[in-house]
């Protein structure tokens, strides 16, 4: 059987997806190979960039193939179009002719035979920062359970990998470098906590945690403080697809 024809071959390349690189490069290349791997001619990743709450809204940061210019620009919400469906109720879809749907009236390009289209929740820590849409099936038919069950897997990896990037990030700080040296310090297989990012996230959080309660913090204050970086967090990743915005008004 071809590669392109069995999924258990196909997560194979589910390992590039932790590929070490800035957020851009990473999302373009991810959105390349999700399009590989499922068998699509277009796929778009989007990541929540504004709003709080119920007003959170979303926009597209990376993209492979075909995509109309005012999708580029579009800021889509809680419940608006797919994508938006998806971010409300966090479970993914499968719509195997749009034409035929509930969606029927958002499709872009009626005379397109290729009207199947799936999306799926990108989450972080079990939180929602975005959608990860393919369409454009390259074989004959529609796209499958099969082919959802493993948008839901890269999905999963996407999250991953923007917390890798972030993690990289962090890591330059010194001071979660002093915190890591003093976590690791005499101890065997110390290369390896490097290794891990969620074995770093533990340790720093350790580490933050003791030195705001040496400094004499509350305990309430501590959990502010890391209530304010959950939402340092979502500030980023607004930041990041405002940014990719503006870079894709200016071509």
């Amino acid at each position: 059987m071809e590669k392109s024809e069995n999924p258990l071959i196909k997560l194979q390349d589910l390992s590039h997806f932790l590929a070490s690189g800035n957020l851009d490069d990473n999302m373009t290349q991810q959105a390349a190979m999700t399009a590989k791997i499922v068998g699509a001619q277009n796929c778009s990743i989007m990541l929540i960039n504004d709003g709080e709450g119920e007003g959170l809204r979303m926009s597209i940061c990376a993209n492979h193939g075909l995509l109309p210019r005012a999708a580029l620009k579009e800021s889509i919400g809680r419940g608006e179009g797919i994508a938006g469906q998806v971010l409300v109720t966090g479970r993914s879809l499968l719509i195997e002719d749009i034409g035929k749907s509930a969606f029927s009236r958002m499709a872009r390009r009626v005379d397109d035979p290729n009207k199947s289209l799936m999306s799926s929740p990108i989450r972080i820590e079990g939180k929602i920062v975005g959608v990860i849409n393919v369409s454009g099936l390259e074989r004959k038919g529609t796209f499958s359970d099969v082919d959802l069950h493993m948008l839901d897997v890269i999905a999963l990896f996407i999250g991953k990998s923007i917390q890798v990037v972030q993690l990289q990030n962090i890591l330059n700080s010194r001071f979660a470098q002093l915190a890591l040296m003093q976590e690791v310090k005499g101890k065997l297989g110390s290369v390896a906590v490097y290794q891990n990012p969620d074995q770093v996230v533990k340790i720093l959080a350790k580490s933050f945690f003791k030195e705001m309660s040496k400094a004499g913090f509350s305990s309430d204050q501590i959990v502010r403080a890391a209530s304010e970086i959950i939402d340092q967090l979502c500030v980023n990743l607004q930041r990041h697809s405002k940014r990719v915005a503006r870079e894709d008004t200016k071509k």
